[in-house]
């Protein structure tokens, strides 16, 4: 079974809302997904595959507690969120959201969610990949919800 991700802001493959891009308030988009069970945290990566150089990470969010199955739209700016998870290193060098950002054309954006058997114990920068190291042996399931967005 895979986790089912969604968003009031935008449909799946669906364009995403400029308010929540660099061309607007960048903040986070609200998501949500499924109840997994044996829980015991949950994950989020936000990366663009069509960027130019590299995978282009967005947004790296850990230890969210197994009893929360969402996130509302504008994320803290700053680390820690006030359900207790905490954000990772993106690609701009923030422990933050960072929205589609792309230099031209149209990129996806690949919002993933990882159910974990476990808390992870993490500390310093983590970035997306340090955040992959640890999740090794811990993922139950997964789910995405992918959108879209172009320079206006």
């Amino acid at each position: 079974m895979k986790i089912a991700v969604k968003s009031s802001a935008f449909e799946n493959n669906g364009s995403i809302p400029k308010k929540y891009t660099c061309d607007g308030e960048n903040m986070s988009p609200p998501l949500e997904w499924t109840d997994v069970k044996g829980a015991k945290s949950f994950a989020i990566i936000c990366d663009d595959p069509d960027a130019p150089s590299k995978t282009w990470v967005h947004w790296v969010v850990y230890n969210i507690p197994a009893d929360v199955k969402k996130l509302e739209e504008s994320a803290p700016v700053e680390g820690k969120l006030g359900n207790g998870a905490m954000q990772g290193i993106n690609d701009f060098g923030k422990s933050s959201y960072g929205g589609p950002c792309p230099p031209s054309g149209t990129h996806r954006y690949l919002f993933k969610v990882y159910a974990l058997d476990t808390m992870l114990e993490l500390k310093g920068n983590v970035t997306k990949d340090k955040l992959l190291e640890a999740m090794g042996g811990h993922i139950i399931e997964e789910g995405q919800l992918t959108g879209k967005y172009g320079k206006q």
